[in-house]
């Protein structure tokens, strides 16, 4: 689950903002009582054909009508004539796993940066016709031509977000400060960490001083021997299930998204945020096509909705995280644009690493280093299962051997 207060990154080493169109000035539709769209675009070109989109995106990861706030997904289809088929997953590699094993058929996903350079190098997919997407003209200069999608041809940013360190303030006695107090022993048993490969590894990364993104096998072992230092501390490996934990006081320290961390600080005012001063991964998600989507049109026109003014600040205002539509940064109150924690400082940004894609042989040593490590036993117990296993395979063998001889034996006599 990725959920946050919204806010648009703006790197103040840039060079300016780029201007954009004046929402004001432009007729609108109007779809309920919170979104109104723009008239010049044919949002009913569908209507009566009966379409369906597929798609697939991070589980509370748009805003859905709960808690009084605007059901987006709805709005879209009473507008369009749209019927649309909403599924969740919880982290990019699930994603990945789902699309390229051949049987998911969807027409929107919203993958992370370094999964989209893979997923755009591997084929799997489309280039996007944006005269079907005109409001990629408000997303922000800063956000285009990034190293994942260069040309900006299968990508456009959704939102944006740091990782940083929740802590309970009432099982702390100091604010952290650093990636090292996820290996304090102090808080043995109250530790959670991230149940995916990247992020975990960019967490152990940073904490040695080393590139969130390992070039050689050697370097992806060297941060899996500090995951295993760190796993007699963990009390748990979670995605979603940081929400009741923190929120529960079942735990003292949890790396996680930093808009998810203000949302977990409203539930729960014992709860803190700090990004640890060795840095944190700067991270971008972006809607995406996948190859051979059968509404591809469609899948365009939904992406061009989400990237309206007021549809993204309804998402702002529900999953929170940091937008980078310029029109909607500026409707935000003025206390969540100046969060620190939303909205981090320029030396903040500075000291932050954004994922890239890996090599084939380092994704697949990450792959098992992280298998290996979730198994790792680190008192040394983690022998005695492969050893009962071979003294079954052993004893088996011996009684089929010992079966085999006495029915010799009986043949010779």
């Amino acid at each position: 689950m990725k959920k946050a207060f919204c806010l648009l990154l703006s790197f103040v080493l840039a060079a300016g903002m780029v201007a954009m169109p004046a929402a004001a000035d432009e007729e609108k539709i109007r779809v309920n009582d919170d979104i109104s769209v723009s008239a010049d675009y044919d949002w009913t070109r569908f209507k009566g054909k009966g379409v369906k989109l597929n798609v697939y995106n991070w589980g509370l990861y748009i805003s859905d009508g709960s808690d009084e706030s605007v059901n987006v997904v709805a709005a879209f289809e009473e507008l369009t004539g749209i019927d649309v088929n909403y599924t969740t997953y919880d982290t990019n590699e699930s994603l990945y796993a789902k699309m390229k094993g051949g049987g998911a058929n969807y027409d929107i996903i919203v993958p992370s940066d370094y999964m989209i350079g893979k997923m755009a190098n591997e084929g799997m997919l489309e280039k996007l016709d944006y005269s079907n997407i005109p409001n990629y003209s408000l997303i922000g200069q800063e956000y285009r031509g990034q190293t994942y999608d260069p040309n900006d041809e299968y990508s456009v940013p959704y939102t944006w977000g740091v990782v940083g360190l929740v802590y309970n303030k009432t099982m702390v006695e100091e604010e952290p400060d650093s990636w090292e107090a996820l290996w304090d022993p102090t808080y043995t048993g109250s530790v959670l960490m991230f149940n995916n490969s990247r992020d975990a590894f960019a967490i152990a990364a940073r904490k040695i001083g080393v590139s969130m993104n390992p070039t050689t096998v050697e370097q992806v072992n060297v941060i899996a021997d500090e995951l295993k230092k760190q796993k007699s501390v963990v009390q748990a490996y979670v995605m979603d299930e940081i929400f009741d934990k923190m929120e529960g006081g079942e735990a003292a320290l949890a790396p996680y998204y930093a808009g998810d961390a203000l949302v977990m600080m409203e539930e729960n005012p014992d709860l803190g945020f700090v990004i640890p001063k060795e840095g944190t991964n700067y991270f971008v998600d972006a809607l995406c096509i996948p190859k051979g989507s059968k509404n591809k049109e469609a899948a365009e026109m939904f992406i061009n909705f989400l990237c309206e003014p007021d549809v993204g600040l309804a998402n702002c205002e529900f999953i929170g995280y940091s937008t980078p539509i310029e029109a909607v940064r500026e409707m935000l109150p003025e206390e969540v644009a100046n969060s620190p924690i939303a909205y981090p400082s320029a030396e903040v940004l500075a000291n932050t690493e954004t994922f890239i894609s890996l090599s084939d042989e380092v994704n697949a040593a990450m792959d098992t280093a992280w298998s290996d490590m979730k198994s790792y036993d680190e008192s040394g117990g983690g022998w005695v299962i492969p050893v009962f296993m071979l003294l079954a395979i052993a004893l088996t063998c011996f009684n089929i051997w010992r079966r085999r001889a006495r029915k010799k034996r009986r043949e010779l006599y």
